[in-house]
């Protein structure tokens, strides 16, 4: 049922923060609902939800949004749910460029996570990681030699960082790095909640012959933290179809290479 007097009436900036509202207080908020309730298009809210997760207000899930608390960042556990289908669908394009017989480094992050759980079998693999939830992943697999980045434990992250890390990384090489961000900007920069995590990024893309930065709709130009990483070296953005192709092309027009994996949803501009 649409609000009365709201169909044709409301403002955009009225309307998205009701919206903030109803998924405090539902907990979750589904476009169809929403549309429904406010008495415009399904193409409306989901751009009302694009602007709202870019400001940090909101969290894209497959299908609608969640309240983004004020208790700073979530934790691995808690982000594990959000946009899953996205997240899924990346990292098995992602899996799906490895070759037999790379060296792989994988970030912390759930989207990474998801990818060391999809490498192909039999690819006699090395990966190095920082990451615990990696690490269960590829742990009793015969054709993956394992080796491990220590540190400070992270708990938030479940990832070490720190000196200890980066010191590992400088004696290392790989072939592929498959990196995570908080959120992405389309002037190269990688947002993350502490300078620890941006520094170990940095080190990670130096040290790599191929960057693929793996994240799904909600977080580019998403500016949650103010620390930040600036890769010197080229990069692979990898995104879902979630993302209105003018984010798309201003990332494209910024020198960057985009790739969109599809997920059957469609872009966050679709009618």
């Amino acid at each position: 049922m649409a609000i009365p007097g709201s169909r044709g009436t409301l403002r955009s900036r009225e309307r998205r923060e009701q919206i903030i509202s109803l998924a405090t207080d539902a907990g979750l908020a589904s476009v169809e609902e929403l549309a429904a309730r406010f008495g415009v298009t399904a193409s409306t809210i989901r751009r009302d939800l694009t602007q709202l997760s870019a400001s940090g207000r909101l969290a894209r899930t497959y299908g609608g949004a969640i309240a983004v608390p004020h208790r700073g960042e979530a934790s691995l556990d808690q982000r594990d749910s959000e946009a899953f289908e996205p997240k899924r669908a990346i990292a098995r394009w992602a899996a799906d460029r490895v070759e037999t017989g790379q060296s792989l480094l994988l970030d912390a992050g759930t989207t990474v996570a998801l990818l060391a759980r999809a490498l192909p079998a039999g690819a006699v693999l090395t990966v190095t990681t920082a990451s615990l939830p990696v690490l269960h992943h590829v742990q009793h697999r015969d054709d993956i030699t394992t080796l491990c980045l220590g540190g400070r434990l992270r708990a938030l992250s479940d990832a070490f960082v720190g000196p200890l890390a980066e010191a590992a990384l400088e004696r290392m090489s790989f072939d592929v790095a498959f990196l995570g961000a908080d959120g992405v900007t389309s002037d190269g920069g990688l947002c993350e909640a502490e300078l620890e995590q941006t520094r170990l990024k940095e080190l990670m893309a130096r040290r790599s012959r191929r960057v693929y930065v793996l994240v799904h709709a909600a977080k580019l130009n998403h500016r949650p933290f103010r620390a930040w990483a600036r890769l010197e070296t080229d990069w692979t953005l990898v995104t879902d179809d979630g993302a209105p192709p003018s984010v798309v092309e201003e990332f494209r027009a910024a020198g960057r290479d985009v790739v969109v994996v599809p997920t059957g949803r469609g872009s966050a501009d679709a009618g």
